[in-house]
């Protein structure tokens, strides 16, 4: 790291999703200092790592600090397999079964921290954000794909196969009969969280073109999309009482384009009292602070922490 670097301590994050991939430094403060994002080259596995390896550059130059002179964490979607080292479960399926993290470490030149991208938010909103001071925080993507992350006094957990958090590839719990047996997911089950709580479930069950078409219309008095919505509201309220039951955090924090919907912060905790198995329910559903980039955020978290733990 060159003097500049770390006299500010500037870290990079990178946030790798399907659909975009966003770069940014944070200083010692957790002031963004400088910041990119550019869409996701859509089935190129190696335009995807020339993309985040160019931006990291340009956010570097932008900083004035040396090229490779700041630490880098990155979240993507997926986890890395304990074994072989291989990217899997991605719904950004041409990064499974490659070696991404040895190959960004390659082109960026330098060690790096890498998690999964709902585990980056997480951690993001557990250490500054609308998880602050709680100690269990589970962090919720709901998104393209469905993702979650645990974090425990301010540790993420990703726990002995690298798989904590992924409660979108559990079946839909206590699902009515017209939910059996669920959609065909990617990652070969039927039936997951993801089928039911992603952005492209929630666009199917409306007819619509997209989630975002499904909420404006239903906010126009559309009584299709309306009841498209209660049934989402009712899935997801199943799904994190789930989660309650078996994890009981302090606070969930919704994530992702579908946390946006102002309806899931009053709605979805009236429906948890019939599922979650206590007498009581002091777990809080609640926004995040830092929006859309708390994935960044969290990843440069990482940064100086290859082993996860916030630096």
């Amino acid at each position: 790291m060159d003097a500049l670097a770390r006299a500010q301590g500037i870290r990079i994050g990178v946030d790798l999703g399907g659909t975009k991939i966003e770069v940014a430094a944070l200083d010692a403060r957790g002031t963004t200092r400088e910041r990119r994002r550019e869409a996701t080259p859509s089935g190129d596995y190696a335009g995807t790592v020339a993309a985040v390896t160019r931006l990291v550059a340009e956010v570097e130059r932008a900083c004035g600090i040396g090229a490779g002179a700041a630490p880098v964490g990155v979240g993507a979607p997926g986890s890395l397999s304990r074994s072989s080292g291989l990217l899997r479960g991605a719904n950004s399926v041409c990064l499974n079964g490659m070696p991404l993290r040895r190959d960004l470490e390659a082109a960026l030149g330098r060690p790096i921290g890498f998690a999964n991208d709902a585990n980056c938010f997480a951690l993001s909103e557990a250490i500054d954000g609308a998880g602050r001071g709680a100690l269990v925080v589970f962090g919720v993507i709901l998104g393209t794909g469905v993702g979650g992350g645990v974090v425990v006094d301010g540790r993420l957990v990703e726990g002995a196969n690298g798989i904590t958090g992924e409660w979108g590839h559990n079946p839909l719990p206590w699902p009515d009969d017209d939910e059996r047996p669920g959609a065909a997911c990617f990652c070969g089950q039927r039936g997951c969280i993801e089928t039911w709580l992603s952005g492209p479930a929630l666009a199917r069950d409306a007819a619509m073109r997209s989630s975002e078409a499904v909420v404006a219309a239903a906010r126009s008095g559309d009584e299709r999309c309306r009841r498209a919505l209660d049934r989402y509201e009712n899935r997801l309220a199943r799904s994190l009482a789930q989660v309650i039951n078996i994890v009981d955090p302090d606070v969930i924090v919704l994530g992702g384009g579908l946390s946006n919907v102002a309806r899931w912060y009053d709605g979805v905790p009236s429906l948890l009292e019939r599922h979650v198995f206590s007498d009581r329910i002091a777990t809080r559903i609640v926004r995040p602070v830092h929006g859309d980039s708390s994935g960044v955020r969290g990843a440069a978290r990482l940064a100086c922490a290859p082993d996860h733990m916030p630096a």
